[in-house]
């Protein structure tokens, strides 16, 4: 049963990953820079920054430090992005960076250490870090994409009101 905490692990990127996927097939590159105040990050931004992260964190994630020097934070916080496509290109390029990083780790890998920002952690704690603050940024992009859809947003999970049912068919399956 080797890498069933990996495959774990990747199966939760992968979920999180999805829902944000199913926002941006909702919306348009405007919507994707709406902001409600000058203080909010937009959806773009919001995948700026992670993407900045992920290139950070997962290249070399073994062998060097998870904050790489080349990394400039604050301009992530910048908009910059010119089209819906630019913004899913480097989406991709960050969920690829990550992929790449952990599909070769072995359960095993899990107690070696990395660090990031000089701070000491094993791969499992950088891990869950990310774990973490990926799916934080997906609620967010998920809620502000509800919020302007309104009445158009197609649910991520379960719709409102539909739970009922969809437990039913969920119990009338067989188990796999």
């Amino acid at each position: 049963m080797e890498n069933t905490i990996i495959s774990g692990i990747i199966k939760q990127f992968e979920y999180y990953k999805t829902a944000a996927d199913k926002t941006f097939d909702q919306l348009s590159f405007d919507d994707m820079n709406w902001q409600p105040n000058d203080t909010s990050n937009s959806i773009s931004i919001i995948v700026k920054h992670m993407v900045g992260n992920m290139l950070s964190r997962w290249t070399n994630f073994l062998t060097e430090d998870g904050e790489k020097d080349w990394r400039h934070r604050e301009q992530e916080f910048v908009a910059t992005y010119t089209t819906k496509n630019d913004v899913l290109q480097a989406w991709k390029k960050g969920w690829d960076c990550l992929f790449d990083a952990i599909q070769p780790l072995k359960d095993s890998d899990l107690e070696r250490i990395v660090y990031i920002r000089n701070e000491k952690h094993t791969v499992a704690e950088a891990i869950f870090r990310q774990l973490g603050h990926y799916p934080y940024h997906i609620g967010q992009i998920a809620y502000i994409g509800k919020l302007l859809k309104d009445n158009h947003w197609k649910s991520l999970s379960i719709p409102k009101g539909q739970s009922e049912a969809f437990n039913k068919e969920k119990f009338n399956k067989n188990r796999n």
